[in-house]
This record gives C-alpha cells, structure tokens and sequence, in this order.
C-alpha cells in the first residue's frame, strides 16, 4: 500500500493539473521508491475531472477471508466425496476380477458409507455458505473485489486444471499401454466430469471479474 503521504500529495498535484509523468519524475528525483510512486500514482484513474478520482481498492477483510476459505474447503470435501462415492459405484458395476469378492464388498461398502456421510454434512453447509456469499456480494458490490476471493478463485482454477491434465495424461498411457479398461475409462470420465465442472465454473467467474475490471 502506497505512503498516505506520498498518496496525498499525488492527490493535490493531480488536482492542480500536473503531468502524471512529470509527478512520477519530481517524486523519483526526490528519492521515493519507483514502487511506491506507482502505487500512489495507480490509485487516481486517469480521467478528465478537476478533481483527482481515485480508483476501487481491493476489498479484504478477516471475516470474508475465513467465509471464503470455509467455501473452498467445502467444495473440496463435496468434490471428492462425490468422487469416492462414483468410483465405488464403477468398483461394484465393473468388479476388478483379481479382487476378492468378501474383500471387496467389504471396502466398497465402507468407501460407500464414507462418501455419502460426507456428501450429507458437506452440501448443505456448502451450498449454504454459496447462497450466504452470494446475497452478500448482491447487497455490496464492493465484496467482488475481495482479494481472498480473487486468489482463492485461480487457486482453484490451477489445481483443477492440474487434475484434468493428469487425468487425459493417465487415459493416454493407459491407451498406449494397452491397459485400458472400462473400469478406468469411467473413472477417468467421472474425474473429468467434477474436475472439468469446478474449471468451467470459475473460469466464467474470472472472465467476468477481468471484464469489469475486478
């Protein structure tokens, strides 16, 4: 964050109708860092008024940080419980032939279980917390700013972009090894399917953040 003096100052010589280039070159002569001139100068837009406009901050605080972070670590939950829960449904569609067949009902009932308690307490609480960030953004606009909600957003959209690479990556070797199997082949589709879903979702998101400028 830029200097509240250095700030200042911008401010009144933008208002007296000086040359952002020739405030930037007077503050660097006068031995202010080229970082913070460029943060003082950025927060005024450049617009024809008389006096200095200065532009939307960031917004970020301790509670919509802790409500976001909450949020993605639902979605997490959500997804991978959804996950287990499909891979197991695949595992008792396709049976894997070398297993068992005591040992595998017996796994596949608890990952069953496990998927499904954590698909019962997971979505409501996310699809909660969605509806709750949502009506806040629609009463605040200034909340679309949230930096939080920013970085969390191409956080997300790095890892699951990371996912569906290695899913086509694993899909491919298999095909070329000659190991692929129906078995697989859904379970790829199946992480495809959320990874793909969680990607789509937020990069719509972060177009539309760039498209107004958050």
């Amino acid at each position: 964050m830029a200097n509240s003096t250095l700030t200042q100052f911008v401010k009144e010589a933008l208002e007296k109708g000086q040359d952002r280039s020739g405030i930037r070159s007077a503050l660097l002569t006068a031995g202010w860092r080229e970082q913070e001139v460029d943060e003082a100068l950025e927060a005024y837009s450049d617009v024809a008024f008389p006096v200095a406009v200065p532009k939307p901050s960031a917004y970020l605080s301790a509670r919509e940080a802790f409500f976001y972070l909450l949020f993605f670590i639902l979605l997490g939950v959500v997804a991978f419980n959804l996950g287990s829960l499909l891979f197991a449904l695949i595992d008792k569609v396709v049976p894997d032939q070398l297993e068992k067949e005591s040992y595998r009902a017996g796994m596949l009932d608890s990952q069953i279980r496990g998927a499904i308690s954590g698909l019962i307490v997971g979505t409501p609480l996310f699809l909660w917390l969605a509806r709750i960030l949502l009506k806040a953004r629609e009463e605040n606009p200034a909340l679309q700013r949230s930096r939080i909600r920013k970085w969390l957003i191409y956080i997300s959209l790095v890892i699951a972009g990371m996912v569906l690479v290695g899913d086509a990556i694993s899909l491919v070797y298999n095909f070329l090894n000659g190991e692929l199997t129906w078995r697989f082949t859904l379970k790829s589709l199946v992480v495809a399917a959320i990874a793909g879903g969680i990607f789509g979702y937020f990069i719509t998101h972060a177009e539309q953040d760039e498209a107004n400028g958050l």
